[in-house]
């Protein structure tokens, strides 16, 4: 959700800083172009006080001339800007450098023209520091009402524009500045935001695994986080209390059920020895009696799987492995099927009791659906964070919606019903193992078989 929630926090505060740093950027530049026009226009109109004694044809005299244009010369001399003045005909009057003419067309042209009609020249385009234009600005010299001569000023804005380069360098590195902080404090507001969410999300997790006692440490976050995770509490703690009945329910029932079916059995087998030999009746009843056996038996092994905390130990999974195999191997070899493992050292958190029972109901499957002369193989690998025990047996396998099914508690398959079993025994290792934090998964051995696939992690306990 994080890196979701930051990049449109980040996206949203960087179009706030560019609407206001744009508008700010222009408005610098334009602050800039407007200091040097009203510069220009100030040295025009000091120019065309110069120039009017001498445009005068009546009155003018050499002299007037010869200031005027020292004046030009002086001022490109030293500020590298061209001005001059010009007769209504564009007949240079006096021009600084004295080599400058107007041109035929172009900016001062057109500045000069629209000073012939008596008003000053309208301000130039603003100039961006990427352009390399110049400024021209006009106004007329006016003696009786009638223009007498132009005086055009043409500015170089190498200056201007470095200096709205400079002043746009200095809005950036504020706007990144504040980019920065604003990314940082976006980090601190998601962090402070989701936390709660993440808690809720690694406990939830937690509690699918099997560890059913997790909870939510509420300590932080918006106040209606804060009290989704006390409610999370809550229903945690009335699933658990369900869950606790219904386990104490079937241990109690199992429990209970066990002796007075002990004692049925018992007297069914006296009863046998009144009957004549070989009675089918009783062998049935007989058969029945003891599959209930095992039926509460597992029941009761599946409560207590649900009900017990995992004592989690750093173990050799190879080593405790290969022991299930040796054990198993006697029970294979008796039905002709060739039990192998492949068991190299490789270490996990587990706890080894609940481990060991896992793997007991899972190779006992897989020996028991293997028909005679096949083989079931044990493979233990580790795969960075986790470790794996892969039993693949030869039997008939299961189709796609029967692998859905497995696991499921009393599920058996309708191929299957003539083999002995209760239809709990992965249930129980599944149960076994979750409070550990290890799971078992189902899949198809090629060409035939089923493949159970037991992962257990390699990483401790979090504290």
């Amino acid at each position: 959700m994080r890196t979701r929630l930051l990049p449109l926090l980040i996206v949203l505060m960087a179009a706030v800083l560019l609407a206001l740093g744009v508008p700010l950027a222009v408005s610098l530049a334009s602050a800039h172009q407007q200091k040097v026009v009203v510069d220009r226009i100030d040295d025009t109109a000091y120019f065309a006080a110069i120039a009017r004694p001498a445009a005068d044809t009546a009155t003018g005299s050499r002299d007037d001339l010869r200031i005027l244009s020292r004046e030009l010369e002086s001022y490109y001399e030293v500020y590298g800007i061209r001005a001059g003045v010009f007769l209504p005909d564009d007949t240079p009057l006096a021009t600084g450098p004295t080599t400058w003419i107007l041109p035929d067309t172009g900016e001062e042209r057109d500045a000069f023209e629209e000073s012939l009609l008596s008003r000053r020249s309208h301000d130039p385009k603003q100039v961006w520091p990427w352009q390399r234009n110049r400024l021209v600005i006009a106004s007329p010299v006016i003696r009786d009402g009638d223009v007498v001569a132009v005086v055009v000023t043409d500015s170089p804005t190498g200056q201007m524009r470095s200096r709205i380069l400079h002043g746009w360098l200095i809005i950036g590195a504020g706007l990144t500045a504040a980019m920065l902080l604003a990314v940082g404090a976006a980090l601190r507001l998601t962090g402070w935001v989701l936390r709660p969410v993440r808690v809720l999300d690694v406990t939830t997790h937690e509690i699918a695994s099997g560890r059913i006692k997790s909870r939510v440490a509420v300590a932080s976050g918006p106040p209606e986080l804060r009290r989704l995770a006390r409610s999370f509490n809550e229903m945690a703690d009335n699933v658990e209390d369900v869950l606790e009945q219904q386990r104490a329910f079937v241990a109690d029932a199992s429990h209970q059920l066990r002796n007075p079916l002990a004692a049925l059995l018992l007297r069914i087998e006296l009863l046998a020895f009144e009957l004549p030999e070989g009675n089918a009746e009783i062998a049935s009843v007989q058969a029945e009696g003891k599959r209930l056996a095992q039926v509460l038996d597992d029941l009761l092994d599946l409560a207590l799987a649900e009900h017990t905390e995992a004592d989690l130990r750093l173990t050799d999974v190879g080593a405790l492995t290969a022991e299930r195999v040796a054990a198993w191997a006697p029970t294979a070899e008796a039905k002709g099927v060739r039990l192998v493992g492949t068991c190299p050292p490789t270490t996990a958190w587990v706890d080894p009791v609940a481990l060991s029972s896992a793997l007991d109901a899972v190779i006992d499957n897989a020996v028991k659906f293997t028909p005679q002369d096949e083989r079931v193989e044990v493979t233990v690998a580790s795969n960075g964070r986790t470790s794996t025990i892969e039993v693949a047996d030869n039997g008939p396998g299961l189709t796609g919606e029967e692998l859905a099914r497995i696991g499921d508690r009393f599920w058996r398959s309708g191929r299957h019903q003539n083999i002995k079993g209760s239809g709990l025994g992965l249930s129980i290792s599944r149960a076994l193992l979750a409070p550990g934090g290890g799971s078992i998964a189902y899949g198809r051995h090629e060409p035939h078989g089923l493949r159970v696939t037991v992962t257990v992690p390699r990483s401790g306990p979090r504290p």
